[in-house]
């Protein structure tokens, strides 16, 4: 007889895994962006918070994902801890939608016509 639903642990590992390496991917490239850039919408305490709540989630992302692979993925994590981490992820697309619309302005503002 063939089981329709695979093993809870199987479940855990194809939900949990991807989900865990989309933040880490979207605070990495957040991360990225805020060293980089001068954000001329975020005064230098916010974009240095911002920064600084990237970093403290890249690391309890990194200890998840230690943990999940170190139980074989019999763990799951609470959505207590999710939350936080889809906000802030949230936030970071928000910032990136901002900056690129903020760049799209200056550079229509640099257009000369003839």
């Amino acid at each position: 007889m063939s089981r329709s639903q695979p093993p809870e642990n199987d479940l855990l590992k194809q939900i949990l895994e991807p989900l865990l390496e989309d933040f880490q991917d979207w605070f990495g490239r957040s991360q990225t962006l805020l060293e980089s850039q001068k954000i001329p919408f975020l005064t230098d305490q916010e974009q240095n918070e911002l920064l600084l709540r990237l970093q403290t989630a890249k690391k309890e992302v990194s200890a998840a994902q230690l943990l999940c692979q170190t139980m074989n993925h019999r763990v799951g994590i609470e959505m207590t801890t999710l939350v936080p981490w889809h906000r802030l992820v949230t936030e970071c697309w928000q910032v990136s939608r901002r900056w690129r619309a903020w760049q799209a302005d200056l550079g229509d503002n640099n257009t000369t016509f003839s």
